[in-house]
C-alpha cells in the first residue's frame, strides 16, 4: 500500500514563508514525476510545481519566482514557498506518478491571511 504524507502547512501572514514536505512509503517503483497541486475552496485542483526523474522542473505562472520544488531523496519531496499571497490559500496535495499508477497525499492546508 502506497502512502504519501504531507506536512508543513499552516497559517502565515502575507509575505511570509512555509515549507511543505511529502514522504512516500510502500512499494513505488520507477517514479518518473513528483509534484505539488493545490485546490482552493470552490475551485478545481491545479498544478503548482512538478519535478521529473531527471530533475527538470515546471511551475505554474502564478508561483514562478516565489516557490521552489525539490526532491530531497527518491521518496521525499519539498516545496519552499516564499512571498506568500492570500490567493495561495488552498489545500496542497503531493502527487507521485509512475508509468502504471498515480498517487496522492491527503493534503495539507495552507492559509495566508493577516
Amino acid at each position: 500500500q502506497v502512502q504519501l504524507v504531507e506536512s508543513g502547512g499552516g497559517l502565515v501572514q502575507p509575505g511570509g514563508s512555509l515549507r511543505l514536505s511529502c514522504a512516500a512509503s510502500g512499494s513505488i517503483f520507477s517514479i518518473y514525476e513528483m509534484g505539488w497541486y493545490r485546490q482552493a475552496a470552490g475551485k478545481q485542483r491545479e498544478l503548482v510545481a512538478r519535478i521529473t526523474r531527471s530533475g527538470s522542473t515546471n511551475y505554474a505562472d502564478s508561483v514562478k519566482g516565489r516557490f521552489t520544488i525539490s526532491r530531497d531523496n527518491v521518496r521525499a519531496l519539498s516545496l519552499q514557498m516564499n512571498s506568500l499571497k492570500p490567493e495561495d490559500t488552498a489545500v496542497y496535495y503531493c502527487n507521485i506518478n509512475t508509468p502504471s499508477s498515480v498517487h496522492w497525499g491527503q493534503g495539507t492546508q495552507v492559509t495566508v491571511s493577516s
